[in-house]
């Protein structure tokens, strides 16, 4: 085993790790963090392909974009310091289930699509230019419409948080009658 294996082994645990942290945490800050330290990780695989760039933007939007927007949500909200309701049992087990045999299925699926066959014809072109054109194409191939699509859900998000910010805090009196 190369070094090259091991730094790849190291980055996928560390991402792997943090990604079950976020989603086991109980409390919803840390989970962001968690989550911020999972995206950094991706980024770090980016890196290890050689493709600086894509390993920049996702820095850029994701670690400094998306998780800071979660961040400043969770702080707009009345409760950002307590803990998360804890789920029953039976959810969990249900939840456990369905993520095991969701990746029993993309295994398979992976295992059995031919389109990742290796193929010498064409390299791999990470320039600045070629991933520019595509991501700003209109064509097939082209990656405008997710694009426009995620940036419609960052502004629902957005509009979100500033009406949950702006709701008066309830008091025990209300909820009770």
């Amino acid at each position: 085993m190369n070094i090259s294996s091991i730094l790849f082994y190291a980055i996928s645990a560390f991402i792997l790790g943090a990604g079950i942290l976020a989603v086991t945490s109980v409390k919803i800050f840390r989970a962001a963090i968690w989550l911020l330290f999972s995206l950094v990780g991706i980024a770090a695989l980016y890196f290890w392909m050689q493709v600086e760039f894509i390993a920049a933007i996702q820095i850029v939007v994701y670690v400094g974009g998306i998780v800071v927007l979660i961040i400043f949500s969770i702080f707009l909200t009345q409760n950002s310091g307590k803990e998360m309701k804890s789920t029953p049992n039976g959810k969990k087990i249900f939840s456990a289930l369905a993520a095991l045999f969701g990746t029993a299925f993309i295994h398979n699926l992976i295992v059995h699509y031919d389109g990742f066959a290796f193929n010498s014809a064409e390299p791999f072109n990470p320039s600045v230019d070629e991933i520019g054109t595509q991501m700003l194409s209109t064509t097939s191939h082209g990656f405008i419409l997710p694009f426009e699509v995620v940036s419609m859900l960052l502004l629902a998000a957005m509009i979100g948080c500033i009406v949950i910010a702006m709701r008066p805090a309830q008091s025990n009196s209300e909820t009770t009658t």
